[in-house]
């Protein structure tokens, strides 16, 4: 072949069309007075000269491209672009110069630009493919130019939404308020009392915030690890009665927005709760606010991730092949013995990822310690109230974002390093016949004592959820009403027909809206990341999983910090757009659909790629025609988990809603700010209802294989996607 392919013609005729036709600025908005002009017209206008030299980076490469083949000119002269697009982009903005030290070089007045446009990014998107056409015709990927492009992409969108954010809170921890550079301020807030203080030890005061963000994560993410690995066991070791009641009760909390158990805990055990006035009548007893702090923020962090280590640790169970149990009680091994020296060594990298999923939960999660958390403070609050409070330290903001930052890349850094040194295989490519072994009787009894307690405290959760947006006042006065269902909800039929004039449908149709936007994005860069992790071998691939993972351990508060300082100025403002909501849902939900593409690509043949390729497929087509099919699980995963974290998301987003893009979570919270708990209530038993409803037509529209091992005689299999089942 001595030409390019044609995907590198059409990528240049792409890249001159977006320099031609498309307007160059204006993706967020362009000021009044700013022609919304393409590159070329703007660059000959005189206007904006320094648009030039993209126009004259493309000769060289259409030269590379349509005459001789010249792939180190076609990376460079497209690199070059790239480059220069992104220093233009950073040195000139809207108000001049946004690098100050460029300013005495240059005559006054400064030059402006607006934000990049569709434009400008369609631009660096032709660019980046002509880079991969001109790595794979030298070799890269064994001359895969999709291979190659899709590494590539993946790469730009993670450093663009992930890695840039996050050093844009670096940049403003060493600024004051007004912009200037000030280190010795850093410093001051970073190792100051109010973060690293012990007073709780030694002075009888508060200890630093985190510290107690230490504690109370690593306490919820040990009790929500042997929560969930005891309804696991549960569920698949033993004939426990009622099974389809764990797996529903197991799942709600994974589609209800983690402030509202808080909120409900509030209703059942607060000053003016439920519970409190009718212990405080029986006993005569005076009423506390007990559940105010560390140990509500505690039970409510519990009670909110519980399902998610369950969801981890009934994976890590299923995929023990029944057949080494068989073997071990083969040799008279009795059922603890077996329990103890082959099922617990081959589930401890469940019990690390699910004790790593609940602590980075715990640090992110902001609304529950926000609503039930009283006077005792952890970082993720902190943060908030930096950014919203009267002060408005943004400097402190990003110093706490740091820590918090530090604190869940560490635990995630330090849980692939545990998990990654050991082999936990068991399954190989033929069935796994045999049946797993039943719990040993003291074990279950254990078992039992630990779940039971949490599925009666979660009913009388949701039952408040359900019941207490349907009453005047729960525990106060329980007289049924619809007032607060009809304040929310309402339609009413006006001069041009109905419309809905409830003050909750906004919010609701805005959440759906971006959380469907947000869900097919989402699903699609993680199976692609999956596959090309799985079936691909390149260069730098440990580092491009790591970079690709790195957005789940970024808590939710530190994104949506990092998005505000990213994105609110040129060169790309996507600040008060719904467009920014949608990337921090699909880059904070992507690496749970990497995780769910690899496990299911684990279980697929590599001999059916092989022969796909051997018959001249290339390796487009056979993931498009020959992988996915057998990906449902893996999609449905990505498709279902998207959906709901984007729904349910509240730190993550609560900076960046705006008055047109107002989202459910952020108006829940609202309405309980203000004491209105029966319309937060009522919206948040609409929510779990619709989302339900959501899920299970998500599920009967991808499809789902189920294969797995038997379980125990007389009981059921049971997998996340089964929970979502009537």
């Amino acid at each position: 072949m001595d030409g390019f392919p044609r995907s590198a013609k059409i990528w240049l005729v792409v890249a001159w069309a977006a320099l031609i036709a498309l307007p160059w600025y204006g993706l967020g908005g362009i000021p009044r007075g700013v022609p919304a002009w393409p590159a070329v017209v703007q660059a000959s206008a005189g206007a904006r000269g320094w648009l030039i030299p993209l126009i004259l980076a493309l000769i060289p490469a259409t030269v590379a491209v349509f005459g001789r083949a010249r792939p180190r000119l076609l990376v460079a002269a497209a690199a070059t672009a790239i480059l220069w697009t992104v220093i233009e982009g950073f040195a000139i903005v809207h108000n001049g110069w946004g690098v100050a030290a460029l300013g005495p070089w240059f005559a006054d007045p400064a030059p402006t630009q607006p934000a990049l446009g569709w434009g400008a990014l369609v631009f660096l998107v032709a660019m980046l493919m002509l880079i991969a056409n001109g790595l794979a015709r030298q070799g890269v990927c064994r001359g895969d130019v999709f291979v190659t492009g899709a590494i590539l992409l993946v790469v730009a969108l993670i450093a663009l939404f992930v890695i840039y954010p996050a050093l844009c809170i670096f940049v403003s921890a060493v600024k004051d308020n007004d912009g200037g550079f000030a280190p010795e301020l850093f410093g001051a807030k970073l190792f100051g009392r109010p973060i690293w203080g012990i007073d709780c030890l030694v002075g009888g005061g508060a200890c630093g915030t985190a510290w107690n963000t230490v504690v109370v994560a690593t306490v919820v993410g040990v009790v929500t690890t042997l929560l969930g690995l005891a309804f696991a066991l549960l569920a698949l070791r033993t004939r426990v009665p009622m099974k389809p009641l764990i797996g529903l009760l197991s799942v709600l909390p994974i589609i209800t927005p983690p402030f509202v158990i808080g909120l409900a805990l509030i209703l059942l055990f607060g000053r003016s709760g439920a519970v409190t006035i009718w212990v405080a009548d029986l006993f005569h007893v005076p009423r506390t606010r007990w559940i105010y702090g560390v140990t509500g923020i505690t039970v409510a962090q519990v009670l909110a991730f519980t399902p998610i280590s369950f969801l981890v640790m009934i994976g890590v169970l299923q995929g023990v092949a029944p057949s080494l149990e068989e073997a071990a009680e083969t040799l008279r091994a009795g059922r603890w013995r077996t329990f103890r020296t082959i099922t617990w060594p081959l589930i401890r990298p469940g019990l690390a990822n699910a004790f790593l999923i609940a602590f980075i939960e715990s640090m992110a999660d902001f609304a529950n310690p926000l609503m039930i958390g009283g006077n005792f403070t952890v970082l993720s609050t902190d943060i908030f109230f930096a950014v919203v409070g009267t002060t408005h330290d943004q400097g402190r903001a990003a110093v706490l974002a740091i820590v918090l930052l530090t604190f869940t890349l560490t635990a995630f850094q330090a849980q692939r390093a545990w998990v990654g040194r050991r082999g936990y295989a068991t399954m190989g490519g033929k069935g796994a016949a045999g049946r797993a072994t039943e719990l040993p009787g003291g074990l279950k009894a254990l078992c039992y004592g630990l779940a039971l307690p949490y599925l009666a405290l979660t009913v009388a959760v949701y039952g408040t959820i359900m019941v207490g947006g349907f009453v005047e006042s729960i525990g106060r006065d329980n007289t049924p009403t619809l007032r607060h269902l009809i304040t929310a909800f309402s339609i009413e039929k006006g001069i041009g027909g109905w419309f809905l004039s409830g003050s909750a449908w906004n919010s609701l149709v805005t959440t759906f809206e971006v959380a469907l936007i947000a869900m097919p994005f989402t699903a699609a860069i993680g199976i692609v990341v999956a596959w090309l992790l799985d079936r691909q071998r390149f260069a730098g691939r440990q580092a491009f999983e790591f970079l690709a993972m790195m957005s789940f351990a970024i808590p939710g508060t530190v994104i949506g910090v990092s998005y505000i300082l990213a994105f609110n100025v040129p060169p790309l403002a996507l600040t008060g757009t719904g467009t920014i909501i949608a990337i921090a849902f699909a880059f904070r939900n992507m690496p749970v659909g990497i995780r769910a593409g690899i496990a299911n690509l684990a279980q697929i043949d590599r001999s059916l790629d092989e022969a796909s390729l051997t018959l001249g497929a290339r390796s487009l087509r056979t993931l498009v025609l020959v992988l996915l099919p057998l990906m449902r699980p893996a999609v449905t995963t990505a498709l279902v988990y998207s959906f709901v974290r984007a729904v349910t998301a509240v730190s993550a987003v609560i900076f960046l809603v705006t008055g047109e893009y107002q989202l459910a979570t952020v108006y829940i919270v609202g309405r309980a700010d203000v004491g209105d708990y029966g319309v937060a209530i009522v919206y948040s038993a609409m929510l779990i209802v619709l989302m339900l409803l959501i899920l299970l037509i998500i599920r009967l529209g991808v499809g789902l294989n189920r294969p797995g091992a038997r379980p125990v005689r007389g009981t059921a299999s049971l997998t996340p996607a089964t929970m979502v089942q009537p």
